[in-house]
């Protein structure tokens, strides 16, 4: 699957030079003439992308729609075009993530490097996405008393305590912790500890 940019910008002259660029470097072009068109489109979550973004726009502006996608937890590395740009706006527009800001005209090498690093970074959690939703799906497959034994486990405490603390037999909670950890697909209970922090699983209150 080839990264996708999508250009937002209500000038048809910049959108149509920025496709003709970076279509004949290699890479799939969605446009965009305003913030709004752009915020009822869906986004597959586990294709890397980056948003090729105008600050000055009609209706809501580049920094608006920065705002709008954090808002919705929506992770598109931005990388902002202008004409209109000062050094305050940049310096917001880069503590809120964006990772450049460049003022038009631009040179077409520093808008591909912006591209290209806004693209690796949105592989990266395209990754942590793609690994995040295999353990919630593991973690879906455990059963109510599977997930009970695994908050138990957790804890640290031995099969016999986890028994006790439990009301049911020592073999029980064996056979139980064996399943968990083939379902969660781990060998041992350290890399089960780290899978837990990853998924935000607590472990277990013992009332003894």
């Amino acid at each position: 699957m080839r990264p996708t940019v999508f250009i937002v910008d209500d000038d048809s002259s910049v959108r149509n030079a920025l496709e003709l660029l970076l279509g004949s470097a290699g890479y799939e072009t969605k446009m965009f003439s305003s913030a709004e068109e752009f915020l009822t489109t869906p986004h597959d979550t586990f294709a890397p992308k980056c948003l090729v973004l105008d600050v000055k726009m009609p209706g809501l502006s580049g920094l608006d729609l920065q705002g709008e996608l954090s808002s919705l937890n929506i992770d598109i590395p931005i990388v902002f075009i202008t004409g209109h740009g000062d050094i305050s706006m940049s310096v917001n527009a880069m503590k809120r993530g964006a990772v450049d800001f460049l003022p038009k005209p631009f040179d077409d090498y520093e808008l591909l490097d912006a591209i290209r690093a806004a693209l690796q970074k949105s592989a990266r959690t395209c990754k942590e996405n793609l690994e995040l939703s295999d353990l919630k799906q593991r973690l879906a497959s455990l059963s109510k008393r599977e997930y009970e034994i695994l908050t138990y486990v957790l804890t640290g405490m031995l099969n016999k305590q986890v028994a006790f603390e439990l009301n049911i037999s020592e073999r029980t909670v064996k056979a139980h912790r064996k399943q968990v950890l083939l379902k969660m697909g781990v060998r041992s209970i350290a890399e089960l500890a780290r899978l837990a922090e990853k998924l935000g699983i607590k472990p277990a209150q013992p009332s003894t």
